[in-house]
């Protein structure tokens, strides 16, 4: 009779302690990151009456007569499904999607403990905090290789307020362009023009080196396409006739892809050529000469040669000059006190026929006749080469910003040793970078790349970049030019396409302030800095166990480490299993209210049972004590 009693009692308190439990979670329904507990009964050890028998013979066995003694709660189970989640207006809240916990320590990182609550702030020491106030633990941003090392212990997440980034100077500028290959194009240049010595110059009056007319444009950007001639005696090639004298005095003018093919006979100042002449075979008194010309330069020395008084040229004249002007055209004048100068151009003939139509009629508007003394001079239509510019603005040491500037211009064309494009880099004065006096803001040619027959890069030469800003920052700074890799895609190259940047970067950067700090999935704080630039200035680290339901509850939403839960492998958010982190959000609680409602009925109905089973005990303990009386 006492047995029911007390096993009634039993239910009572088990029912009791899961009533507990369910309340608990019902008042953590709306706690960040909660995980609810479920309370787990089992029987008590039973009375055996009688014990089993085995059968015997014909008789049957017998099973065990065992009356229980009632019920207990033998654990609480923790549940650690995945809460909802919760976006947040807040950029420092972080919740886990997936398996793992925050790692926070209450003592600087002596010891740790555990949560699922990523509700975190900076503290005004620039500590990263949750709610308790402990630091959350993670890796950060070493001050030497400017990188966060998640191979290293873990330690206090610390941003110091305030915080600076110094100026980084550049190092390596990467372009990304193409070159155009085409016949026709949009980006071109005059050829350089000559000053007052005849020698060639750009328009800062930097000597440069003349150009292979081969790979020249006319003014509409069409190419001239020179077909090539070996220097020798009735050997062809694209060209034209001159004639000063109604065409009995002329000379044809051939071009050759061989410089070595043009001979001069003379050199004028500055070592300039001033006849490459080489004759084709007629006697004198034909008055007839062929000029092979390789380059701008030789074409314009040949023409200025010929046109000016020659023992076997009579009837020229003596005070013409032949020079390129700022526009890329050919002009011949006639100074006073020399002969009157008449000029006829025509088109080299082959079987009556003009070859190379652009090339003559580039230069048909020389014709004419120009009076001795004349203001007036003759000049072609603008002789051009291919061109395209990129610019990006590099930093020194102080941050200070200078806008470094790539020129390419295209040198030659040929079938064996493909496409050459020579550069130029140029800076803003007064920075240097090794050019010569007094130009040394200009490295002219800096160097020269190269494309095969796919239009890709095949080889460039690249001389170092020592770039000093002359403005207190440090000298002879090492700028790399990257043009991509050899035999590559990836960088510069020459297609059949319009000229065109599609790509270009540097690695430096001005000093810049703190302004803002996200966080990324893999938990990495994000810095963004007044200068434009993000770094990474720190990682959250996560935790992973065997058994999360070993884990003990410390309260304030953390979790300890027991002998039952494993130790914790730590790593970084979406590897080895454990779950990635989502910024901006929250982890709600996983409590299913209505699940946790209908538990209260089923506890509430179990509870009652077993206070009628106690009242109907003591019922039956009052019959028997009225058998007495």
């Amino acid at each position: 009779m006492l047995k029911s009693l007390f096993s009634g009692v039993t239910g009572l308190q088990s029912h009791q302690i899961a009533m507990d439990v369910e309340s608990n979670n019902i008042a953590n329904v709306n706690t960040i990151g909660f995980k609810y507990s479920r309370a787990n009964f089992s029987d008590l050890l039973a009375q055996t009456n009688q014990i089993a028998t085995a059968p015997q013979g014909s008789l049957g066995g017998k099973n065990a007569v065992q009356i229980g003694l009632g019920t207990s709660v033998n654990s609480i189970t923790r549940i650690h499904s995945q809460g909802s989640i919760q976006n947040t207006d807040k950029n420092t809240d972080v919740a886990i999607q997936g398996d793992g916990y925050f790692i926070v320590s209450p003592d600087g990182g002596s010891t740790y403990k555990y949560s699922r609550s990523g509700d975190f702030k900076f503290d005004a020491a620039g500590n990263f905090v949750d709610n308790n106030g402990f630091i959350v633990q993670g890796w950060v941003r070493d001050k030497v290789t400017g990188l966060v090392d998640s191979t290293a212990p873990i330690s206090n997440i610390t941003i110091p307020p305030g915080l600076t980034t110094p100026a980084n100077a550049s190092s390596e500028v990467v372009v990304k362009a193409n070159l155009s290959a085409s016949t026709t194009i949009t980006q071109y240049k005059p050829t350089y023009e000559t000053d007052t010595a005849g020698a060639f110059v750009n328009t800062n009056g930097y000597p440069v080196a003349a150009e292979d007319m081969g790979v020249m444009f006319n003014a509409s950007g069409t190419a001239f396409a020179l077909t090539s001639a070996a220097a020798g005696p009735g050997v062809g090639g694209d060209g034209i006739f001159i004639s000063t004298d109604g065409g009995v005095n002329y000379a044809e003018f051939r071009y050759t892809s061989n410089s070595a093919d043009v001979t001069t006979t003379g050199t004028g100042a500055g070592g300039a050529a001033t006849s490459p002449l080489q004759s084709d075979g007629f006697t004198p008194s034909n008055n007839r000469n062929v000029y092979y010309f390789n380059t701008t330069e030789d074409l314009r020395a040949a023409v200025a040669n010929w046109t000016s008084t020659n023992a076997l040229n009579p009837g020229r004249s003596a005070g013409s000059t032949v020079n390129y002007n700022p526009q890329g055209k050919l002009l011949i004048s006639n100074s006073a006190g020399a002969s009157d100068l008449s000029i006829n151009v025509a088109g080299i003939t082959d079987v009556n026929t003009v070859k190379n139509e652009t090339f003559t009629s580039n230069f048909l508007t020389l014709a004419g006749n120009i009076t001795a003394g004349s203001a007036t001079a003759k000049q072609s239509q603008a002789v051009n080469a291919a061109t395209h510019s990129a610019s990006i603005d590099v930093y020194d040491s102080l941050g200070s910003k200078h806008t470094l500037k790539v020129d390419f211009r295209k040198a030659t064309s040929n079938s064996t040793s493909g496409t050459t494009w020579n550069y130029t880099v140029t800076v803003p004065k007064p920075a240097d970078i090794g050019g010569v006096a007094p130009y040394q803001n200009i490295l002219n040619p800096a160097g020269a790349i190269t494309f095969d027959s796919t239009g890709a890069l095949a080889g460039y030469n690249i001389p170092a970049i020592d770039f000093t800003g002359n403005n207190g920052s440090k000298p002879n700074q090492s700028i790399n030019l990257n043009f991509g890799t050899i035999n590559g895609f990836d960088g510069i190259t020459s297609f059949d396409n319009p000229s065109a940047t599609s790509g270009i970067s540097q690695d430096g950067y001005p000093g810049g302030d703190l302004e803002g700090i996200r966080i990324d999935a893999s938990g990495t704080l994000i810095g963004s800095f007044s200068n434009g630039r993000s770094f990474g200035l720190a990682q959250i680290s996560m935790a992973k166990f065997s058994n999360n339901e070993g884990l003990t509850s410390d309260g304030g939403n953390v979790y300890l480490q027991s002998a039952n839960s494993g130790d914790p492998i730590i790593g970084t958010a979406a590897t080895a299993g454990r779950g990635y982190m989502q910024a901006s959000a929250l982890e709600g609680s996983n409590v299913d209210l209505s699940k946790s409602l209908t538990n209260l009925i089923i506890i509430q109905r179990g509870y009652q049972a077993n206070a009628k089973t106690i009242t109907t005990s003591d019922t039956l303990l009052e019959t028997l004590l009225g058998i007495k009386r």
